[in-house]
C-alpha cells in the first residue's frame, strides 16, 4: 500500500490526478499550506499543493529570479515553464515570503513570454503576518475574494452545506494524519520518516476521500502489524519546507529515525480542525490564519518554541535537525534562535542549510548527519 503513496509523493501528474481529468475533473495548483482546500472541494476541484519535484535546471527560472534566491520557487517556475503542470487549470499563489511572492511577478511575466505557462484561472490570495482581530476580519474577506473568484472563473455556486461537506471531509483526514502521527513517535515506532512524509505528500496531490480511505487502511495494516522499528536515535525534523521524501531517507539511513516533524509539508498542515460555526468561510479563515505555527507570522516565537519542546518531549526525541533552504531567511533565522533555545535546554541541534531539488548536496549532508548521531551517542 506504501507504494501508492509514495507514487503520488514523487510523480506530479499522478495516476490520481490523471484519473481525476479523466474524470473531466478540474485542477487548481497552490503554494501554500495558508490555502483553504475546502473551498476547492466545495466546488468540485482538486486542489493540488505545488511542488518542485522533477526540475532538473534552473536556466528559464535563474533569467526571471536571478541566482541569490530560494530555489522551491524557481522550481516551480521552471517546471511550469516547461509546461510540467499542463494538467491544472488555475494557480493560487501567496505571499508565505517575498520569495513566493515574487513567484507571483516572475509568474505572470512568463505567461507573456512563454505561451501556456501561466493557467487561466491565477490569483493572488494575500495572508496577513499577525493573528489579530483586525487581521482576521481582513482574511475573512480575502478568503470570500478567493471563494467569489472561483464561483465566477470556474461558473459554480458554492453553498454554505457544501462548505461544510468539505470541511468535515478534510477534518477526517486531520484526525487520521493525527493517528498515523501518533503511531510515528511512540515507543516503539512503526512508519519510519520517509514513509509518514510520502503519506502526507499525497493527501496533497490526491481526492481526499480516496485518501481518507487508503489512509485508514494504512493506520489499520500498521496497527496490525507487530513489527517495529528499534535501535536508532530518534529525530526531529524543523525548518523550510521540504517535500523531498529522499532527503529524508539520507538523514534517516541505518542509524536514525524522524519520528516528529514541524514542517508545512508535514505536521504544520493537517494540526488542528476547523472549528464549525455558522459562516464556513469565516471558520476555513480562523483555522487557516490562526493554526499555522509559520514564522512569517510576525511576533509568536515564543509560542512556536513551546509547540517544538512539546513535540520533542511526546516523541521523545534525541536530538532535532533544523534545516533551511539556502536564502530563506525567515527559517534561516528562526533557525538560529531554535537552536540557541534549545541547546540551552540540553536538547542537541544540528542546522543544516541546503538546496530545494536538483541541487542538494547528498554527501555533504550525510557526513554532517553522521557527525551529529556520533555526538549524540557520545
Amino acid at each position: 500500500m506504501m507504494k501508492i503513496f509514495h507514487e503520488s509523493s514523487t510523480i506530479l501528474f499522478n495516476r490520481h490526478v490523471q484519473n481525476w481529468k479523466t474524470g473531466g475533473g478540474k485542477v487548481v495548483g497552490y503554494t501554500c499550506s495558508y490555502v483553504p482546500d475546502e473551498i476547492f472541494y466545495a466546488a468540485g476541484i482538486l486542489p493540488y499543493r505545488l511542488r518542485g519535484v522533477g526540475a532538473r535546471e534552473m536556466n528559464i527560472a535563474d533569467a526571471y529570479f536571478g541566482p541569490f534566491i530560494c530555489s522551491l520557487p524557481k522550481c516551480l517556475l521552471q517546471l511550469a515553464s516547461e509546461g510540467k503542470y499542463h494538467f491544472l487549470e488555475g494557480v493560487v499563489v501567496t505571499p508565505g515570503c517575498d520569495s513566493m511572492r515574487r513567484l507571483d511577478d516572475c509568474w505572470r511575466k512568463a505567461g507573456e513570454d512563454i505561451t501556456e505557462t501561466l493557467p487561466s484561472f491565477f490569483f493572488h490570495y494575500a495572508v496577513p503576518h499577525k493573528t489579530a482581530d483586525y487581521s482576521l476580519k481582513w482574511f475573512i474577506e480575502e478568503t470570500h475574494l478567493l471563494k467569489c473568484a472561483v464561483e465566477k472563473h470556474f461558473n459554480v455556486t458554492i453553498t454554505d452545506a457544501q462548505l461544510h461537506n468539505a470541511i468535515d471531509i478534510y477534518n477526517e483526514g486531520r484526525l487520521l494524519l493525527s493517528r498515523l502521527d501518533a503511531l510515528r513517535c511512540a515507543t516503539d515506532v512503526a512508519i519510519s520518516g520517509a514513509d509518514a512524509l510520502a503519506v502526507v505528500l499525497a493527501s496533497t496531490t490526491m481526492p481526499r476521500k480516496a485518501f481518507n480511505s487508503l489512509l485508514m487502511d494504512l493506520i489499520a495494516q500498521i496497527e496490525a502489524n507487530t513489527d517495529r522499528i528499534t535501535g536508532r536515535k530518534r529525530l526531529m525534523l524543523v525548518g523550510s519546507a521540504n517535500d523531498d521524501v529522499e532527503l529524508v531517507r539520507l538523514i534517516e539511513g541505518n542509524e536514525a529515525l524522524i519520528v516528529a516533524d514541524n514542517l508545512c509539508f508535514g505536521a504544520r498542515f493537517y494540526a488542528d480542525l476547523v472549528e464549525p460555526e455558522d459562516d464556513p468561510v469565516a471558520a476555513l479563515a480562523k483555522r487557516y490564519l490562526f493554526h499555522n505555527d509559520c514564522p512569517r507570522m510576525f511576533g509568536d516565537y515564543k509560542g512556536r518554541l513551546s509547540i517544538l519542546k512539546e513535540k520533542i518531549k511526546r516523541a521523545a526525541v534525541d536530538g532535532v535537525i533544523l534545516q533551511n533552504i539556502r536564502f530563506c531567511d525567515l527559517h534561516g533565522s528562526e533557525n538560529g534562535i531554535f537552536e540557541r533555545d534549545l541547546e540551552t535546554a540540553g536538547i542537541p541541534c544540528l542546522r543544516i542549510e541546503r538546496e530545494y531539488g536538483p541541487l542538494v548536496e547528498t554527501g555533504r549532508i550525510r557526513m554532517r548527519i553522521d557527525a551529529f548521531l556520533e555526538r549524540l551517542e557520545k
